[in-house]
């Protein structure tokens, strides 16, 4: 399965601070979705990260983010959890489509 794309429309609302390996927050490191309507978008600065995509109605899949990958686009309500592999240097920005309200 290849990364879903972020739509044509999505708008950027807010992104995280950037993260490392020792400041992830717990709740991204297991199972966990962004609300109806909200897409995600993981950008690695530095290192690598998997991110793995846990929803019943997709395959379970896997992918090692890295600065030189394409980001990982994150579907609304889609299950997913990420893991460091090693050190590592990330932030995730949110959007919407057609730069609605969250």
């Amino acid at each position: 399965m290849a990364i879903p794309k972020l739509p044509d429309d999505a708008v950027l609302y807010r992104q995280t601070a950037i993260f490392t390996e020792a400041t992830i927050p717990a709740g991204l490191l297991s199972d966990h979705r962004t609300k109806e309507g909200t897409w995600g978008m993981i950008r690695v600065l530095e290192g690598k990260l998997a991110y793995r995509i846990k929803d019943s109605r997709r395959p379970y899949t896997e992918f090692v983010l890295t600065p030189k990958t394409i980001p990982a686009t994150i579907e609304p309500t889609i299950t997913h959890e990420i893991e460091p592999c090693g050190p590592v240097r990330f932030l995730v920005e949110f959007y919407l489509r057609g730069g609605i309200s969250p």
